[in-house]
């Protein structure tokens, strides 16, 4: 049963679709799409599009796109002959699509850093007039702003309450989760990342030893392994980081806000942990992607974890 407070759609998505609305009334693009930039991917989160073929939960890379050069300043909010600007001419993504006209805005993010952005396309070249709706643009980029702002706040609260209801949802053995609210925690986590796109990943870990240590010293000692090996998991996430036993010896991190990239140095950050608490494991990683979400990314890290298992034993 979810949480009511993740069950109302974000503001920010409303928002969304009522500027994208205006925008089309206003400023007639063929492409108008409210974008999340993550992993090096700008997602696009609400879409009119009547020209491209081009839906929410697509994408293409941040690196290809126009809005990397508009959001740093060095190439013009609009242009009304995009192909006439260098940097525009030279992106990637018009290998996919043509486009003669450009319209972006930032849109940020609680901290100041950058969400994603406003982004207009059409395949034709537009009358130099185009270049007065910059205003209008900046301005519905900060409102997208502030409805963020707002949601985050309301997901602060929301998670706030789900640690409150799980709090003593916990495995008897480790003092960890317990493998029902992990489910949870990650059907919670699933709404928001669909929804927004937060770049969120997952970590599963497997313990080596468990079976042998059972077997050898019996299941006292079992016992403690399993318990070094929690404490050890917990010591090498943030506080923040959920942590549960999955059953057996297998255990998940949920990674919110974290890269890619960061989630490979997180899960280093685990096996040192590991290692220096004597636990010999083996750990998989893996990050979500818009449109396969959570559990297609604790798939891929049970995946990465039996890889790396595999591999130790070889």
């Amino acid at each position: 049963m979810t949480d009511p407070a993740t069950d109302r759609e974000p503001l920010f998505l409303q928002a969304s679709r009522e500027v994208l609305r205006y925008l089309r009334q206003h400023a007639p693009m063929a492409f108008w799409a409210v974008t999340r930039v993550e992993n090096g991917r700008q997602t696009y989160l609400v879409v009119e599009d009547e020209t491209y073929g081009l839906t929410a939960g697509g994408f293409h890379l941040w690196s290809a796109s126009f809005c990397i050069s508009m959001s740093a300043g060095v190439t013009p909010r609009i242009a009304p002959d995009a192909q006439s600007v260098p940097e525009y001419a030279r992106a990637g993504v018009n290998d996919a699509i043509p486009i003669g006209a450009y319209a972006g805005a930032v849109i940020d993010d609680v901290d100041g850093g950058l969400f994603g952005a406003i982004c207009g396309l059409d395949p034709e070249v537009q009358p130099e007039h185009l270049a007065a709706i910059e205003p209008l643009l900046l301005t519905l980029s900060r409102l997208l702003s502030l409805a963020l702002v707002a949601d985050r706040e309301r997901e602060a609260t929301a998670q706030a309450l789900l640690r409150e209801r799980v709090a003593a949802d916990v495995d008897g053995l480790t003092g960890v989760y317990s493998r029902r609210a992990w489910d949870r925690l990650l059907a919670e986590e699933a709404v928001r990342f669909a929804q927004l796109a937060d770049p969120t990943a997952l970590v599963i870990i497997d313990l080596d030893e468990l079976k042998s240590t059972n077997d050898e010293q019996g299941h006292a000692a079992g016992d403690l392994l399993l318990v070094r090996a929690a404490a050890a998991i917990r010591a090498g996430v943030r506080t923040d980081d959920p942590v549960a036993r999955l059953g057996g010896d297998e255990f998940g991190v949920l990674l919110r806000h974290c890269t890619a990239e960061a989630a490979v140095e997180r899960a280093a950050g685990i096996r040192r942990a590991l290692a220096a608490a004597a636990v010999r494991a083996s750990v998989g990683a893996a990050a979500a992607v818009p449109g396969e979400g959570l559990a297609v990314a604790q798939q891929q890290a049970d995946t990465a974890m039996y890889d790396e298992k595999q591999r130790g034993r070889a």
